[in-house]
């Protein structure tokens, strides 16, 4: 973006890394705090003490108002202990050289009373090895750009990007490496980039780490002083500034070598008094020995009998695999007040995954049950390689003692169930509005399509209903619990016949037959659209008696050409009175007795789209199908329904076979 800059920092670079000499750091740099210099020639920025802090700051202001500037510097961090450290380091430009009082928990830079006060005129490009939630922090290994305060404006893990694939490549700042911070700033185009890469390269990368488009004309006075300051906490590490060189000052850098400089590791503390340490040690190693030979025998007597080895299906079919701790630290050992609910399937709990605060429902069935196990691998082996928007993701399963656990995204409006069955609903709970409801029916009939029709193989639910449907922060559907669910491939029939699903919404060929097929997932998706619509459930026995079967009742309704009236008080206005209707009709033909009536999910879902239109004789045939076969009727009535000659029902709604 500016070519011209980037060529001379290039030019300027390769000069510094090739010639750095001392002299320059003892004359023009002011040291404060912990900060020393080294007899190798390194600008110590700490020390050993913990909680301190050290500032390295340039004796003579810069001249950077309106202006280019760049600013390359090496560094290196070597922590007390191979993979933590606390705090960090800085590279800071300031309008004084007489910084106030600062805490090490703020980089040595600012405290408690000033931090993020815009008084400051202070930018900072931090170092940061430690995840501070007060402020912010994305990790415990990043790079922020912080203007008057500890909150990066910008930040990035610490990485940089190969210049010949792109690829991101991650960096430790506690790797005890020396590395180089670059950082450009472009007046014309208001623009600040700051790059990472390790001590080897004789140039930045070109891709930037962090880039900030802002006008920092505001922050950046007439004169400012460039710094480097690090503090500690509990736990030690010394930060090392090896050599600094900017644009304005292309003379005299600060250190020469000819290759890159390995830092010292971490003091150890020694102890004169080996006779007792040695004591001390064999003391405690017998005490051990002894404490781990029993709990290795009251291990083995209690969990003999459950070998956790790896079984054929977790290698064709299993995700991720969680360790059992996990999930029982994240559920807080699976306490009451974490559970969401429970049934036959077993208990379902929430939990909260730690280190990434992702919220999660862990469903935990028996191992010993024959029938937890089937539903648990028949979830695995279809929801677990699934991926669309509105089925509920499979993020991974456990296996512990006798328990089987399964783990998904955190669903945190719950099933649609709760939405329905008015007299049920908690008095405090928000009614659904018609575009909710609508956009709820779309988003299972888009889930149906997605497992009949889309998917390499033909996956039959055979068990849709609205506690399957969950809810998600906006509102969302997605399709769970796939522990009935089947599944075959495209162009072949299902050879099911064990039956399966919730009563009620079992399709009357399943229940004489025993065979799913998508047709049956058609017909309890077509009930589910008519609860949505109605907000009450499949029966009722405190209707009245015309009411109490619902399609029965919306049928009456659609003869009377008063189907509008069945859709809940709540949401019948003129504006949605053609949607309403459609879902109705569409919910009633879906869910028709006859199997040859039904359209498949590919038609309902250009319905819904309003692609493809009802014919106008729906009502017809409807009813001439749900007239054949009923004993009650008699063969007059039958005869009239034969003699219907315009049924306009075409081949393109009818179900497909699959």
């Amino acid at each position: 973006m500016f070519s011209e800059l980037k060529v001379l920092q290039t030019i300027l670079v390769l000069f510094f890394t090739l010639s750095l000499s001392t002299n320059h750091s003892n004359g023009k740099l002011v040291l404060e705090g912990s900060a020393s210099f080294d007899t190798s020639g390194f600008t110590l920025l700490t020390n050993t003490t913990k909680h301190s802090y050290g500032r390295v700051l340039n004796q003579e202001s810069l001249y950077w108002k309106n202006d280019n500037f760049s600013f390359d510097f090496l560094f290196g961090i070597v922590p007390e202990h191979k993979h933590s450290g606390s705090q960090g380091m800085a590279l800071f430009f300031s309008p004084t050289r007489n910084l106030p009082v600062a805490s090490s928990e703020y980089l040595g830079l600012f405290n408690a009373t000033n931090n993020g006060k815009t008084s400051n005129n202070l930018l900072a490009i931090e170092l940061d090895i430690q995840k501070d939630e007060e402020f912010g922090d994305i990790d415990d290994n990043h790079v922020g750009i912080n203007i008057n305060g500890m909150r990066s404006v910008l930040s990035a893990s610490a990485g940089y990007y190969d210049d010949e694939d792109g690829s991101f490549k991650n960096l430790s700042l506690i790797s005890g490496k020396v590395m180089r911070l670059s950082l450009v700033y472009s007046f014309l185009h208001k623009q600040l980039n700051v790059t990472l890469s390790p001590a080897e390269f004789s140039v930045p990368p070109l891709k930037p780490l962090l880039s900030l488009n802002r006008d920092l004309s505001s922050y950046i006075l007439e004169d400012m002083y460039y710094g480097f300051t690090a503090s500690t906490g509990s736990i030690g590490a010394i930060h090392y500034m090896l050599g600094v060189f900017t644009t304005n000052d292309p003379e005299n850098p600060l250190w020469e070598f000819n290759s890159v400089p390995i830092l010292p590791p971490y003091p150890k503390k020694s102890y004169d008094k080996a006779k007792i340490v040695l004591a001390v040690c064999l003391t405690l190693s017998v005490i051990a020995a002894f404490v781990a030979s029993w709990i290795g025998f009251v291990f083995y007597l209690r969990h003999k009998k459950v070998k956790e080895v790896i079984e054929e299906w977790e290698i064709e079919y299993a995700p991720h695999r969680f360790a059992y701790k996990e999930l029982f630290n994240a559920t807080k050992g699976f306490k009451e007040k974490k559970l969401l609910g429970s049934g036959g399937f077993g208990q379902v709990y929430r939990g909260t995954l730690s280190g990434s605060d992702a919220e999660i429902a862990v469903k935990r069935t028996s191992h010993g049950s024959s029938q937890g196990k089937r539903e648990f691998l028949a979830e695995i082996s279809t929801i677990g390689r699934l991926r669309h928007p509105n089925i509920v993701r499979l993020l991974g399963y456990c296996r512990h003692k006798d328990d089987l656990f399964l783990v998904y995204d955190f669903m945190p409006n719950g099933s649609l169930d709760k939405y329905l069955n008015g007299s049920d609903t908690n008095e405090n709970q928000e009614r659904l509005s018609w575009d909710q409801r609508f956009k709820i029916i779309r988003d299972v009939a888009s889930a149906l399509f997605y497992l009949h029709q889309e998917w390499v193989q033909v996956i039959i639910h055979r068990d849709i209903k609205p506690a399957n449907v969950l809810l998600d922060h906006e509102m969302n559907a997605r399709l769970g619990d796939f522990g009935l669910a089947k599944m075959y491939d495209q162009g072949f029939d299902p050879q099911t016949t064990k039956l399966a699903g919730t009563f009620g919404y079992i399709a009357p060929e399943f229940l004489r037959t025993g065979r799913a097929t998508t047709n049956t997932d058609v017909y309890a998706f077509g009930l589910v659209m008519l609860e949505v619509v109605c907000g009450r459930r499949l029966i009722e026995r405190s209707e009245a008696k015309n009411e109490e079967v619902l399609v029965d009742w919306i049928l009456e309704l659609w003869v009377e050409g008063k189907n509008f009236n069945a859709a809940e008080e709540s949401i019948r206005q003129e504006h949605n009175r053609g949607e309403i209707e459609l879902v109705l009709k569409l919910g009633v033909l879906c869910s028709h007795q006859a199997e040859s009536i039904r359209p498949d999910m590919s038609a309902v879902m250009r319905i819904l789209n309003g692609v493809l239109q009802l014919p106008d004789n729906l009502l017809d045939v409807v009813l001439a199908e749900r007239l054949r076969g009923r004993p009650e009727i008699s063969m007059e009535v039958l005869l009239d329904v034969n003699s219907i000659s315009t049924l306009s029902f075409t081949h393109s709604f009818m179900s497909h076979g699959r």
